[in-house]
């Protein structure tokens, strides 16, 4: 509905800055199917071919999304810089009324859906939530760009099509920030320094932990799978030391729900004496 809203507005009211909206609200169409159908394929629960479960799924959706988003920048850039070398007709005052309550639900929709992307630790929901913030930009830059060509009359008739252009610049910069942290996502690279000090912290509040030493972090979906070496004094025995490292993982799932698989590597602390 926004797509058509601001496509027929775009093209009755003589603004390419709407008509480029127009275009990044028909993406946002087809990227947020891609982010439903990516958050359903990733939380599908681990099976013989996939051990650690499908959650990886969800860093390929946030790119396909980056390129709907990279796509519609372009068209937009393009379609611009055509534009701008044209004459064309001042754009109408009353597409400024249709912008206005259209800024304010994209504002709001991002706001919705990143509160549930920090919830649930979606790369690909926050990704989502930035294409409705570089809706909502195409629109103030609409909105400025069809301002000031109202306002200044002849002369200023590119006024919109300069504002899309930026906006489109705004898109590609949004584009490398959704793009980067599900490019950690998939080398394994180590983004969680905050969450391995809440698992150390934890882990000494199990009665026979002397100590944890190293702790590697793998996010896939929305769990993270943590490796964690724990110290333990030398002289129990390989049960004891067993049981243990389940009681350590039965506490680290219980207090973090988030955390997938856990894999405790116990050591024995008379080693480490000896290392120091």
């Amino acid at each position: 509905m926004l797509a058509l809203v601001k496509g027929f507005a775009g093209f009755f009211g003589h603004s390419y800055a709407l008509i480029a909206d127009a275009i990044e609200s028909t993406t946002d169409i087809f990227a947020s199917c891609l982010v439903l159908f990516g958050i359903k394929y990733a939380s599908k629960p681990a099976d013989e071919n996939h051990p650690y479960g499908h959650g990886r799924a969800e860093a390929l959706i946030t790119f396909l999304v980056v390129g709907f988003l990279i796509t519609s920048a372009t068209i937009i850039a393009y379609e611009s810089i055509v534009n701008i070398q044209k004459d064309h007709e001042l754009p109408k005052t009353w597409t400024l009324l249709i912008l206005l309550p259209i800024i304010a639900w994209k504002e709001i929709s991002f706001q919705l859906v990143m509160k549930k992307a920090r919830k649930t630790n979606s790369s690909a929901l926050k990704a989502d939530a930035w294409h409705h913030r570089s809706d909502a930009i195409t629109s103030v830059a609409a909105l400025i760009g069809i301002s000031i060509a109202v306002y200044f009359g002849n002369g200023y008739e590119a006024a919109d099509d300069w504002a899309a252009l930026f906006a489109s610049v705004f898109i590609i910069y949004n584009s490398y920030k959704i793009f980067r942290p599900a490019l950690g996502e998939i080398m394994d690279e180590h983004l969680y320094e905050n969450l391995v000090e809440e698992i150390r912290t934890i882990s000494l509040t199990v009665e026979g932990i002397v100590a944890t030493e190293k702790c590697f972090i793998r996010k896939a979906g929305m769990i993270y799978h943590v490796d964690l070496h724990a110290i333990v004094d030398a002289d129990i025995s390989v049960r004891e030391g067993h049981d243990l490292a389940h009681k350590l993982k039965d506490k680290l799932r219980n207090v973090l729900p988030q955390l997938g698989h856990v894999l405790i590597h116990i050591e024995p602390s008379e080693n480490k004496i000896k290392n120091h």
